[in-house]
């Protein structure tokens, strides 16, 4: 039986390989991301997952394999063959990244309408028609100001939009990523660990905004996600990595029981098998994680311990 994200797939990986020298980061990696649906990349660090992404996404041409994204028409794109931009443009690829990248200084409406740049410059005839605002820019223009505002709402920061994105808290800058790559108009949308950092209720937030664009932008997402709350709670399909293949494939029930992937992240061989009881608790893991462990700030500061001041030294001679 075909699994439900094999059957009309929005983005079909076959073979796909990435050599850098001697060192295979990615080994004959096949999987599909269905449409309308949420995929999640997951596995231990140095899996391979990002690479994963940049391949798809253009930063990296792929050492062998087939990367096609397919649309609903029937077009294809073959995006190892093609440049970034043109991935981004053309076939309708969004991404945002590990570390967060906004354009801190500009406002947060003004990094939203950086994301619909190429639409705009186009309808200014590249500058002259934005420079004496010939109505088909001001027609334009507002429409991406109109999306700009769905967006913002959508995300709940309306309120900050003419604030500077630097100034806002980290969860709120992580949903004005998303916020500005929906704004390109993406067919596939890739998120690079966006729950990085949030605490549990803006990780409630980011599953909730994720359904949403889903469900009413009809959009698929490819996710890489260390966040097991959110994997389980809105994925459709996981796909699991580990030293850059492909180890387990399936449901979110179906990778939670699997005893590949309860291996891979308990850390023992092949060959080894993990007791039936600590199988339980790593697969329990997996599904609901442990809460993070406190850490103690890099700044704090460091209680200061008095210490005797040391007496003159007496010369006989008197002072020389």
């Amino acid at each position: 039986m075909t699994a439900a994200w094999s059957h009309d797939p929005e983005l079909k990986v076959q073979h796909l390989t990435m050599r850098f020298g001697g060192l295979t980061a990615i080994g004959d990696l096949s999987f599909d991301a269905g449409r309308k649906q949420i995929t999640a990349l997951i596995g231990p660090n140095g899996a391979g997952k990002t690479t994963v992404f940049n391949c798809i996404t253009g930063f990296y041409k792929p050492t062998e394999g087939l990367i096609v994204h397919r649309h609903p028409g029937g077009q294809e794109f073959l995006l190892e063959r093609m440049d970034d931009f043109r991935i981004t443009r053309h076939s309708k690829v969004a991404r945002t990244f590990q570390n967060i990248r906004l354009f801190g200084g500009m406002t947060v409406l003004e990094n939203l309408m950086v994301a619909q740049h190429n639409v705009l410059m186009a309808a200014s005839n590249w500058t002259v028609g934005g420079l004496f605002g010939s109505p088909r820019y001001r027609h334009k223009e507002a429409e991406a100001i109109e999306r700009c505002k769905h967006w913002l709402n959508k995300t709940g920061l309306i309120d900050r939009a003419d604030d500077p994105a630097a100034d806002l808290p980290y969860g709120a800058q992580r949903r004005l990523e998303i916020a500005r790559a929906m704004c390109t108009e993406p067919r596939l949308l890739c998120l690079d660990e966006p729950a990085a950092g949030l605490n549990p209720r803006e990780s409630d937030e980011l599953n909730k905004l994720l359904l949403s664009i889903r469900d009413e932008e009809n959009v698929a997402i490819l996710l890489i996600e260390h966040d097991m709350s959110v994997v389980m709670g809105i994925s459709d399909h996981i796909v699991v990595l580990d030293y850059g293949r492909k180890i387990s494939d399936g449901t979110p029930a179906e990778i939670k029981a699997d005893p590949a992937v309860i291996r891979a992240y308990l850390g023992v061989d092949d060959e080894q098998e993990a007791p039936a009881a600590v199988q339980a608790d790593i697969a329990k893991s997996i599904a609901e994680p442990p809460p993070p462990p406190l850490t103690i700030a890099k700044n704090a500061r460091k209680p200061v311990i008095a210490k005797k001041r040391p007496e003159p030294v007496k010369h006989k001679g008197g002072r020389k």
